[in-house]
Formats: structure tokens, C-alpha cells, sequence
């Protein structure tokens, strides 16, 4: 079985005058193999959509001031803009709800409430510092459509399959969007160490070579 290796990509900045699937094309068509897939962070899928928002737009609530202080400081909802986007995107009062559900869920056991019923950009947004400049004094959301982007992306490259997927540097690895056939579990699996750039390094492509084989043995 041909190895299986990782392969950041850098490219310069992009921005939402870009084309992600073209831009994937222009970095990678002489890397890509046909047993190969192309993996990209769900910030930069999001930024060349034009779907972020600067801190000084948005209007502060009081309910998102308030609500905001229920999140982990870690978290990219604890800063009243983190919240005040989520609520712009998903309702003031659906975030409220399931802000409270959540803390009643956990004194019964039962953890995840708040991202299950505040909507899908609960956990994709992420708040100033948490992508690359410029964009870091930026509120990215998640990317729109990312199944479709990753259909796109291993049609145009011909491919085994694409993946957007959200990556930290706190070993957290999840699928947002995948291409048919793509065991995408798998695959985020492979991320955990984040061989994307998520400040000056540039490289939000990652190339895994030889992944089909890997898939089709486990």
C-alpha cells in the first residue's frame, strides 16, 4: 500500500475576492493525485463567501451581553460580539432559550444542549484572534453550503474526495463539510494536530496522500 503523508499547502492571503475552488485549483493541481484528498480550513472556505463581520459593526444587546457571560472564557461566544453575531444569524431569543436549556441540561447530565439548539453557527463562529490576519480582528461565521464546496472541490480536482473541516490547535478536529463517499470521521482524525495555519503560516490546504487506500482498509 502506498504511504499515507500529510502535505500543508500555503498560499497568500485570501480574501473574499477569491474563489475557493479556483484558488484549491491554483495551489494544489500539481500535487493532486486521483487517490487523494484535499482538506481546508472552514475559516478561509468562510472569508473568500464574505460571511465575517468586524467587531465595531455589530450593535451590542443587552441579552448578548448578558448571555455572553455563561460561556468559557475560551470560548468564541464568551465576548459580547461573539454572542451578538451568533444571535444576529441564528435569533436573539433562540440563543437566549438554548443558552438556559443547555444549563439545565448539564445539572441532569446532559452536556451539548446549547450548540444542538442555538443553531448551526453556535459552533462555527469564530471571534477576533481566531483566524488568520487580517481576518483575525474579524467575526467569522461558518462557511454556507460547505457539502456542496467539498462536491465542487473533488470534481474539479478528480479527486478521491474533499473535506472542510475545523481544526484547532487544542486537538479538536470535526467534519463541517464532505464530499460523497468520504468517511469524513476518519479523516478529521488525521487533523488532530492541525497542519493548518491558523496565524502567519499560511497553509489552510492540507493535501493527504494515499488516503483512499487507508479508508478502504479500516
Amino acid at each position: 500500500m502506498a504511504e499515507m503523508e500529510l502535505i500543508p499547502v500555503p498560499t497568500r492571503i485570501l480574501t473574499e475576492k477569491d474563489d475557493i475552488v479556483d484558488s484549491i485549483e491554483h495551489y494544489t493541481r500539481q500535487k493532486i493525485e486521483k487517490d487523494d484528498i484535499v482538506c481546508c480550513a472552514e475559516s478561509v472556505v468562510a472569508i473568500t463567501q464574505g460571511r465575517f463581520v468586524r467587531p465595531e459593526d455589530l450593535r451590542i444587546s443587552r441579552v448578548a451581553q448578558f448571555c455572553c457571560r455563561f460561556i468559557p472564557d475560551y470560548g468564541s461566544l464568551a465576548s459580547p460580539h461573539g454572542m451578538q453575531s451568533l444571535m444576529d444569524v441564528e435569533g436573539k431569543w433562540r440563543v437566549a432559550f438554548a443558552l438556559f436549556a443547555g444549563f439545565l441540561g448539564k445539572l441532569v447530565g446532559q452536556g451539548g444542549l446549547f450548540y444542538k439548539w442555538g443553531g448551526e453557527q453556535t459552533a462555527l463562529i469564530d471571534d477576533v484572534t481566531g483566524t488568520m490576519p487580517p481576518f483575525d480582528k474579524c467575526i467569522v461565521y461558518g462557511p454556507k453550503d460547505p457539502d456542496d464546496v467539498a462536491g465542487r472541490i473533488k470534481e474539479r480536482m478528480g479527486c478521491f474526495g474533499a473535506m472542510i473541516a475545523d481544526v484547532n490547535d487544542l486537538k479538536r478536529s470535526r467534519v463541517v463539510g464532505v464530499s460523497k463517499g468520504l468517511n469524513g470521521e476518519l479523516a478529521a482524525k488525521l487533523l488532530i494536530d492541525n497542519p493548518f495555519g491558523n496565524a502567519s503560516q499560511k497553509t489552510p490546504i492540507c493535501i493527504i496522500k494515499n488516503y483512499r487506500q487507508y479508508q478502504e482498509k479500516q
